[in-house]
């Protein structure tokens, strides 16, 4: 008689099935159609160095290393249990009914409990937390360990870094045990039916609002693969969830609906999709942007919003520019580039607002693409270097968006809903976009920079990465000047951004 083989489980992987069934069968049958892509890569490193910087705090605590395998985690965290160990001990390994959980961070409460913590890189504790949680607190209860607390330990945005590198406060624990005791009641029903989907075919689970919440997942390519092939214009390309109540009513081509049933905007969109020809109000977006006074300053900033705080009096999360590009342009066409980037890991705050004070004329008119950012930016600025917070505050005063502009003067059926610069620059001018460059985007822009600032690489390295910060900061400022020059009708100046 073939015995049924059997599939270890973990908390990530209830996590897995909770959010579906097939992400967890998949995840462990063809791990090789996922794709987990850069962001989930990002968050990963983050937690890591969150879960590193609270083991950090307790220097006498003893980290159980899976070494050779998880049997030897297991065995290493009863004898040290055994034997009256007052921890911290850094993931204890626990398993029942085939449930594999590793603590981050275990300590005992008197002579019978124990506090265990889940150490997260968010802010608060959130809904999705307590699943995680709840498999923990079943699987080391049924292991037979009383429990005094059981918390989603989690970054507190009040917290500022007094002095490098130690970050005692950082943290703050929401206490869960009642609510994760209660949704532990339901944890041999759920690992009965992920054990069951394991061991059966591939589920046929349609794609759903679960293919993104709590998380992208990792094969939604995959699983979109087997979707019929949908209209070339989807009802989806509305912007705001426009699409969501024709979708609702069994429409998918935005081509079958009537120019007269959409609002201003969305009839702007069927209208240059349907037609192939961009929907353009030279005049109005003319009129706007000559209100702007000369000198014209065009600005953006990239910024680096770490977990854990790098420089003195900086908070979890806080947005601390790094970089800006700025091109002046003056009342003749004349155009200049000046730029600032910092990438020696000292704190870059004062040297970009002493930088941003001797660059920009005080006459200057400021002009951002969604400049709602760099506001926000200029504010905190402001804040952080006083004695230049009058400058700060008065260049963003002097601030004007180019991006409500473009959205309510130009539309192209290849921008798909979107007004984003990326968005929207290939469609003004042809060859002036991003493909070309090592640094993309944002993402792109922050782990660079954190490569760069990085002890560990090298001279060369360094430079290559900040000529490639350069150059993509450099391009978004550009980009602006060429979109503002074709929605005034001013194409044939393009040519010359380039």
């Amino acid at each position: 008689m073939t015995r049924p083989r059997r599939f270890g489980l973990s908390k990530s992987r209830l996590t897995m099935f909770e959010q579906c069934p097939k992400r967890l069968w998949l995840a462990v049958h063809r791990p090789e159609e996922g794709d987990a892509g850069e962001a989930a890569e990002a968050r990963f490193a983050i937690g890591h160095a969150v879960g590193a910087a609270a083991c950090a705090l307790h220097p006498d605590g003893v980290m159980i290393a899976a070494d050779p395998d998880l049997a030897a985690a297991l065995a290493e965290t009863r004898r040290l249990i055994g034997e009256g160990h007052p921890g911290p001990l850094f993931e204890a390994t626990f398993e029942h009914d085939g449930v594999l959980v590793r603590v981050d961070v275990m300590r005992r409460a008197d002579d019978a409990r124990w506090h265990v913590a889940e150490v997260k890189s968010s802010t608060r504790a959130r809904d999705y937390h307590l699943g995680d949680l709840a498999t923990q607190v079943w699987v080391i209860e049924e292991a037979g360990i009383t429990l005094a607390s059981a918390a989603i330990r989690h970054v507190d945005t009040r917290f500022v870094l007094q002095r490098e590198g130690h970050y005692a406060g950082l943290f703050a624990d929401a206490d869960m045990l009642a609510p994760a005791r209660e949704a532990a009641r339901g944890r041999p029903a759920l690992v009965a039916a992920a054990k069951a989907v394991l061991a059966g075919e591939e589920p046929d689970i349609a794609m759903g609002d679960q293919c993104s919440d709590p998380f992208d997942c990792e094969f939604a390519g995959y699983c979109a693969q087997a979707l019929p092939s949908g209209p070339e214009w989807p009802v989806t390309i509305l912007p705001n969830g426009g699409g969501k109540k024709w979708a609702s009513k069994g429409v998918t081509d935005l081509l079958d609906l009537a120019e007269k049933d959409l609002s201003a905007k969305h009839a702007r969109v069927f209208a240059a999709t349907r037609s192939g020809k961009p929907y353009h109000d030279r005049a109005g977006a003319k009129a706007a942007i000559a209100q702007w006074t000369f000198p014209r300053a065009w600005l953006d900033f990239e910024t680096i919003a770490p977990a854990l705080p790098l420089w003195v009096g900086t908070r979890p999360y806080q947005q601390v520019p790094f970089q800006f590009s700025l091109h002046l342009e003056a009342a003749d066409g004349t155009i200049t580039h000046h730029a600032f980037l910092q990438t020696d890991g000292q704190d870059p705050r004062r040297p970009c607002a002493e930088a941003l004070a001797a660059m920009i004329p005080v006459e200057a008119t400021v002009i951002a693409y969604n400049a709602g950012f760099e506001r926000g930016v200029l504010r905190n600025l402001a804040r952080d270097v006083p004695e230049l917070a009058e400058t700060m505050l008065s260049i963003e005063a002097r601030m004007v968006d180019l991006l409500p502009i473009t959205r309510e003067t130009w539309y192209h059926q290849d921008q798909r809903g979107s007004w984003s610069i990326k968005a929207v620059l290939p469609t003004i001018a042809a060859g002036l976009d991003y493909d070309g460059l090592e640094v993309k985007d944002g993402g792109n822009a922050q782990a660079a920079f954190l490569e760069a600032i990085d002890p560990a690489t090298s001279p060369e390295r360094r430079w290559a990465l900040n000529e490639a910060l350069l150059a993509y900061c450099e391009r978004d400022t550009w980009a602006m000047v060429a979109v503002a020059r074709k929605l005034a009708g001013e194409g044939g100046l393009i040519a010359m951004l380039g």
